[in-house]
């Protein structure tokens, strides 16, 4: 959530050559899990409506692409470690970039120098 006005300029740019997608996974900082002062009152999901309400937080952000949600196995946080939030991005259905784990290696930027060279 720290770049998440970084990532709508992304889309801003680069929508006309690539699509986006969030998916709100399981909640990193929960407050009934390892939270901290400060954050979002969410607490963690124990159903997909709990999930539904927990992503509406980032609706108010107003998000330049679709929001869906994991399932409640939360397959694709694990399938692409994606906990607490990370950036991928992929090309003709292959992995083209694996951002680090963010908040701190969490670069919007990467991908931005990635589409540069696609347009």
């Amino acid at each position: 959530m720290l770049k998440f006005d970084e990532f709508n300029e992304l889309i801003k740019d680069f929508s006309s050559i690539a699509d986006f997608l969030i998916i709100y996974i399981e909640e990193a900082h929960a407050v009934d899990g390892w939270a901290f002062k400060n954050n979002v009152i969410i607490k963690n999901h124990t159903s997909l409506e709990d999930r539904k309400i927990a992503a509406q937080f980032l609706q108010k952000n107003q998000p330049l692409c679709p929001v869906v949600l994991d399932t409640m196995e939360n397959l694709s946080s694990s399938k692409y470690a994606a906990l607490p939030e990370r950036l991928y991005m992929l090309q003709g259905g292959k992995v083209i970039y694996k951002g680090g784990v963010g908040p701190w290696n969490y670069h919007p930027q990467e991908i931005r120098a990635i589409l540069e060279k696609l347009e």
